[in-house]
């Protein structure tokens, strides 16, 4: 009976390790987190984007310029790059040569070491699914949120919801539909902040949600301005085929524009203002009507989640 009892706490351990138990936070305990909204800011930012090529180039210094003058970005980027590969120094970031090979870069756990950002928008790898299945998605959230604010007690912390292929099995609209509560939330958030020890909670950018209330909208008119279905938001490849998964300047505009309302707690601009891609060529923008409903859609969803820490007005 003794040695029972002295071994039964290791079996049950076990168990739950097979099972892929972790520390979790019930949907309402991870709500009550976000019961009160962040004030605004009263500075332009300093940023820093760590992520992939669905963050890119582009789309920061679209948010830069939007946000005007004294908002400042750098980023760490890899090829399909997850918060662990970025983390640890011996998992190497896959094309981080090319994806870095910038005048925004800096090394990210320098920069948040150094406490001089006053924003951290992380994202994770897609397939979602198989980031927190293979490279502990929610332990990473926790890492560079403690690492933010270890330095800069102030920082804020943002979680920028991506999106899957258009030709996803399940449907991309259905992706999108599932995965916020499912995966960004269920897991990434929940596990990640279970512990307590983040010195507060991790906020969403929810540039997915954003794309299927605009996507929906569009499609169900038969089109808005130069928008006409959500293929109008991705790259179309040298060959003509479709790339199912990165943005064209229509898309990362509307990205941009996200992040914008999330950091800022503004609306977003209802006419497109001239903006420069990061080569420093001007963006394709949408038209009027376009502009218009992309603002229009980003408040709403962006002042209607409570996770934004953006209050409704």
């Amino acid at each position: 009976m003794k040695k029972m009892k002295r071994y039964l706490p290791l079996g049950l351990a076990l168990l739950l390790s097979a099972c892929g138990w972790q520390k979790t936070l019930e949907p309402q305990a991870l709500e009550q987190l976000y019961t009160t909204p962040l004030t605004p800011p009263d500075k332009p930012l300093r940023v820093f984007h760590i992520g992939h090529s669905l963050v890119n180039r582009d789309m920061p210094m679209m948010l830069e310029q939007l946000a005007g003058p004294g908002h400042d970005h750098r980023s760490q980027l890899g090829w399909g790059a997850s918060l662990q590969s970025h983390w640890e120094p011996d998992i190497p970031v896959k094309g981080s040569e090319v994806e870095n090979n910038h005048a925004r870069y800096q090394e990210a756990r320098g920069a948040i070491d150094s406490g001089q950002f006053d924003a951290i928008v992380l994202t994770e790898a897609v397939e979602i699914k198989d980031s927190i299945k293979y490279f502990d998605s929610p332990k990473y959230i926790r890492a560079w949120a403690q690492a933010a604010r270890a330095t800069n007690p102030k920082a804020r912390v943002y979680l920028y919801e991506t999106w899957h292929p258009l030709d996803d099995p399940k449907g991309w609209l259905e992706r999108l539909d599932e995965d916020l509560p499912k995966h960004w939330e269920g897991v990434l958030l929940a596990q990640g902040l279970a512990h307590g020890d983040t010195a507060g909670p991790v906020h969403v950018i929810p540039a997915g949600q954003v794309l299927g209330r605009f996507v929906r909208a569009v499609e169900s008119k038969g089109g808005v301005g130069n928008v006409r279905s959500r293929t109008d938001l991705f790259i179309r490849n040298a060959d003509g085929t479709q790339d199912n998964i990165h943005m064209n300047d229509l898309g990362n505009y509307l990205v941009a524009l996200t992040h914008y309302a999330v950091l800022y707690h503004r609306p977003p601009p209802v006419v497109a203002p001239p903006l420069l891609k990061a080569d420093g060529t001007p963006a394709k923008l949408p038209d009027e009507d376009t502009a218009r409903l992309m603002s229009e859609t980003v408040w709403d969803v962006v002042t209607r989640y409570s996770k934004t820490g953006v209050a409704r007005p």
